[in-house]
């Protein structure tokens, strides 16, 4: 893409849905959120590239003095610090985020209740930070925090198989209980039957976030909830192998966003 920022180019790489969405948010708010959206890739990095759980919790308390003001040169903290400083993003909801990305460095996710809130204060709190990089009144969080809430939900859904492959599982260990699994048997066997339900019963979850939040938004924060047209296409099919985005996926988003309608 021509002129593509280096904060562009990282989120088109690793965060493709959420780059194209973002695409599609006033020219002169975009790229605070592509900023928005390369912080978010780095706290998820966190757990990722480290080889140990209190490595990865380094990495996030080093996001957190970014946060809280500390200086560091980073392609992505000087920026950040910026926005922060002009009140273009939230400290809040930053810090929010860090807080929920610790879930991943735990042993495991105990129940269905804080399984939930990892991913609100993931996904959805991320949804509420581009909601506010858009200039979204506070009536409208709530409703961008479910949908932001969905699209994590889809994404959980969608790699759980093969972040088990990699020796991760973050489902809920009394929902995996429930259908006579436990972690340890996921990431030992990923395509285990009988996680088929386990992922249909969290995807129902998902499903109906989106059907308690769906309908019209404003044209210049609509972008902010956009990757929850994706979340309704990937619900459908939770079991589903994950694969790249297809034509049908990008127009839907377009269409959505044409309309004005989530």
């Amino acid at each position: 893409m021509a002129g593509l920022s280096a904060l562009g180019a990282t989120v088109q790489r690793a965060d493709p849905d959420r780059f194209f969405t973002a695409l599609l948010a006033p020219p002169e708010r975009r790229e605070t959120l592509l900023l928005l959206y390369a912080f978010n890739h780095e706290l998820a990095r966190a757990r990722e590239v480290a080889s140990q759980p209190l490595l990865a919790l380094i990495r996030l308390q080093w996001w957190r003095e970014v946060v809280e003001g500390a200086s560091r040169r980073h392609a992505v903290a000087e920026p950040l610090a910026a926005a922060i400083a002009t009140g273009e993003l939230a400290a809040d909801d930053l810090a929010a985020m860090i807080d929920g990305r610790e879930a991943e460095a735990a042993p495991a996710i105990a129940d269905t209740a804080a399984w939930r809130g990892y991913v609100g204060a993931t996904s959805g709190r991320l949804a509420v930070a581009a909601g506010r990089a858009l200039g979204a009144g506070a009536a409208l969080l709530p409703r961008l925090e479910a949908l932001g809430t969905a699209y994590g939900v889809a994404g959980q859904v969608r790699r759980a198989r093969a972040l088990a492959a990699e020796g991760r599982c973050l489902l809920p260990l009394d929902l995996l209980g429930a259908h006579g699994l436990t972690a340890e048997a996921v990431t030992a066997r990923p395509d285990d039957p009988r996680l088929a339900p386990v992922l249909a019963e969290l995807a129902g979850w998902g499903r109906g976030l989106l059907a308690g939040m769906a309908g019209a938004l404003p044209r210049p924060v609509i972008a902010a909830a956009l990757p929850a047209v994706l979340a309704r296409r990937d619900l459908r099919r939770p079991d589903a192998a994950p694969g790249p985005r297809r034509l049908g996926d990008r127009a839907a988003v377009l269409a959505a966003w044409l309309a004005g309608r989530i």
